[in-house]
């Protein structure tokens, strides 16, 4: 792709960041995305542009677990901040992520439930702690997620990303109108191989840094290692749904999602998680080929917020995890305010429907808002 197509990827056509000139507080990870997304502001010249890391990781708690991952983020987002020569502040958030993201993780997974930490990273603490506190007085806050905000009839929508493996509108479903009229998004209407070509024209360090996976908090620390690290061990049977026959041994409840097919450690498989019961921590799977009739067309959710209320239109989209697929889907109000319930039926059933994780719900390419699955 050629390297000059920058102004076609981000010219007219698009929703642009020119006119106004602003104050953004942009959030850099260390990573390529942000990267990218702060040196399009810079280019766009006029803007008073200040960085921001944020150091989440626990590192008094998980030090032992592994490398302290945040330094060598660090050291990116420094060399990235004196290529655009942009100032740069390091902000602990280690407390305020503690509190409010991983206290929440851990309760759901002692309840059995799926919890989804990295939507609670970006409406409590990026949009939210960080707004309310660091980035008083900006007019934007800007971030390198693929996503797109638009303003329409006085509400703000939030549309996926074109590229739809990386869209991350699932994990900014939980934003308030207030925080989506902050948010900005610079490489939202850009593909990942876009964003990598415009990483390498302007000479980042961060050009052929890989992706970082996993969930937000934990850095290169894998996510079994924290769950045994704050919950431990405690041996049950993994149970054949079908039989009732005992087929193994696993070592808590906590450590499995329902859909889960990596690591039950089970020969003859495929196998899948398909139901867990706490009292008895036992965990129940079926054989693929019998996974047909454990899975679900509906599911009630609750706790919704609404981004854009989907009015009297009822056949959508749904996500029940992060990924690219949508799901066609009928929503049924099932209670009003002040604590509403909606009952989702899929077009196609699903196996890995979990308690606890969020569904989030579309209408065509905006994303209508989530609620928990109960």
């Amino acid at each position: 792709m050629p390297l000059g197509t920058m102004d076609r990827w981000y010219g007219p056509g698009r929703e642009r960041l020119r006119g106004d000139q602003m104050k953004i507080a942009v959030l850099l990870s260390g990573g390529v995305d942000s990267s990218v997304a702060l040196g399009l502001l810079r280019k766009e010249g006029g803007h008073e542009l200040r960085a921001y890391y944020l150091k989440i990781w626990l590192e008094q708690e998980l030090a032992h677990l592994g490398d302290c991952p945040w330094e060598e983020d660090l050291e990116y987002a420094r060399a990235t901040c004196r290529k655009f020569d942009v100032p740069l502040e390091v902000l602990p958030m280690q407390a305020a992520y503690r509190q409010q993201v991983v206290a929440h993780t851990l309760r759901e997974l002692r309840a059995g439930r799926t919890p989804s930490p990295d939507i609670l990273c970006n409406q409590r603490i990026k949009f939210g702690k960080f707004v309310a506190t660091a980035a008083r007085g900006f007019d934007k806050v800007a971030s390198g997620h693929y996503a797109q905000v638009a303003e329409h009839n006085g509400r703000y929508l939030l549309k996926r990303a074109p590229d739809q493996v990386k869209d991350q509108t699932y994990f900014l479903s939980d934003l308030s109108q207030e925080q989506l009229r902050q948010a900005l998004f610079p490489i939202g209407h850009l593909r990942k191989p876009q964003v990598r070509a415009l990483a390498r024209e302007f000479g980042l360090p961060t050009a052929e840094r890989k992706d970082s996976q996993g969930i937000c908090f934990l850095g290169k620390i894998k996510y079994r290692e924290f769950v045994a690290f704050h919950l431990g061990q405690r041996e049950g049977d993994i149970v054949e749904h079908d039989t009732g026959r005992i087929l193994g041994k696993h070592a808590g409840y906590w450590f499995f999602t329902i859909g889960q097919r990596q690591g039950l450690g089970l020969n003859k498989g495929p196998w899948f998680v398909v139901r867990k019961d706490v009292e008895s921590n036992t965990v129940l799977v079926s054989h693929h080929s019998k996974l047909e009739g454990c899975a679900r067309r509906a599911f009630t959710i609750s706790q919704m917020h609404w981004i854009t209320p989907p009015g009297q239109t009822r056949h959508l989209s749904v996500k029940i995890r992060h990924t690219a697929h949508l799901e066609a889907c009928r929503l049924e109000t099932l209670s009003d305010a002040p604590a509403p319930q909606y009952q989702v039926w899929l077009s196609k059933a699903d196996p890995g429907v979990a308690p606890g994780q969020s569904a989030v719900l579309y209408d065509k390419q905006v994303c209508l808002g989530g609620g928990r699955i109960e």
